[in-house]
């Protein structure tokens, strides 16, 4: 049955180490255990990757421990501006040193070097990010401090494996519409956020990939009639016959998509995309801003990012058939093929 959602409590993995039951789920309702899995530790890719965005300017924060490489990075972007800067830490072979949570509902993690500190922590209904990064740009440090409101509310849980390798598979969830509170500074300016109207993204990650994959991602979140919406979209990588991982958020509630494409102009990210939907419920137009685009190419490790910020606008429409119109919705979609 396409779109399959998973309501068991249930281990994520069998005893061979492939997934129990594909499909999606509005929380963590399968438990994730790293030391289930039957790949290679270097295979391992386990990240929390969070997203901080309002009209004017955004923030993104990685920690991440993908078996033979740690990445941890900061990006800053201003779209009055019109730039960004990403600045990354590469950890050689950490393979579990990092101590990721099994749960994105528990646990704190904390990174630290001579150039780098950043943390997350939970606290009761907020997440918290911190960080300190020297020589962040042109020598100066970034700073930031920023808390997220995470109210009761469904989330986008995604369990996909791979044809090819029975051992391979993708688990992530994605918590979009948290209220975005507190300040970063770099360069002797202070960026505020307000949470009557700026929001947060987490994507939280666990799993074993197969070496080469493309996938297409897109989220963006707004106060739309006094209430939070948001969409998570996205396809490119795994077997997503169970479940896509198409979403609409309203008011806590979660509204499962079919499939949805992303129509990318040839050679240019800049000009205007389109979206379209298999069921007519994600019909978009979107203006792109600002490019965060970065290459490497490095030995067996290769990868190509285009994260595209910009406005939506357009219609969704929610489980009951209201017709949701999104107006000049600052969000972003991306196009990565990655090779590691």
């Amino acid at each position: 049955m396409r779109n399959h959602e998973v309501v068991t409590k249930q281990p994520l993995l069998k005893e061979d180490g492939s997934l129990r039951e594909p499909g999606w789920s509005k929380s963590l309702v399968q438990t994730y255990d790293r030391k289930q899995i039957k790949a290679p530790r270097m295979r391992i890719k386990e990240w929390d990757y969070y997203l901080v965005l309002n009209e004017d300017f955004a923030v993104a924060f990685t920690l991440s421990d993908d078996g033979y490489i740690g990445l941890q990075s900061v990006s800053l972007l201003n779209f009055k501006e019109g730039w960004e800067h990403t600045e990354t830490i590469l950890n050689a072979f950490p393979m579990g040193k990092m101590q990721m949570p099994s749960d994105s509902r528990q646990g704190d993690i904390v990174y630290r070097d001579k150039r780098l500190h950043m943390e997350y922590t939970l606290e009761e209904g907020q997440r918290r990010i911190r960080c300190k990064f020297d020589n962040f740009y042109q020598g100066k440090t970034f700073r930031c401090d920023i808390t997220l409101v995470q109210p009761k509310m469904d989330t986008m849980v995604i369990a996909t494996p791979w044809k090819e390798k029975k051992t391979a598979f993708y688990y992530n969830q994605k918590i979009n519409c948290m209220p975005a509170k507190g300040k970063m500074e770099y360069d002797g300016k202070i960026y505020r956020f307000d949470p009557s109207t700026d929001f947060g993204t987490l994507d939280w990650g666990r799993g074993v990939w197969t070496y080469d994959n493309r996938w297409y991602w897109g989220s963006g979140n707004q106060m739309i009639d006094g209430k939070p919406f948001g969409f998570n979209i996205g396809y490119g990588f795994g077997d997503t016959t169970a479940a896509s991982e198409n979403m609409l958020f309203y008011d806590g509630k979660c509204h499962k998509l079919d499939d949805v494409t992303f129509h990318i102009p040839d050679g240019d990210y800049m000009k205007p995309w389109k979206f379209t939907s298999s069921d007519g419920r994600f019909e978009m137009n979107f203006e792109p801003v600002l490019d965060r685009a970065a290459r490497t190419n490095a030995l067996i490790i290769e990868s190509d990012q285009h994260q595209v910020f910009g406005r939506m606008n357009g219609k969704a429409v929610l489980d009951d058939g209201t017709v949701i119109e999104v107006k000049d919705m600052m969000c972003f979609a991306e196009d990565v093929h990655n090779r590691y």
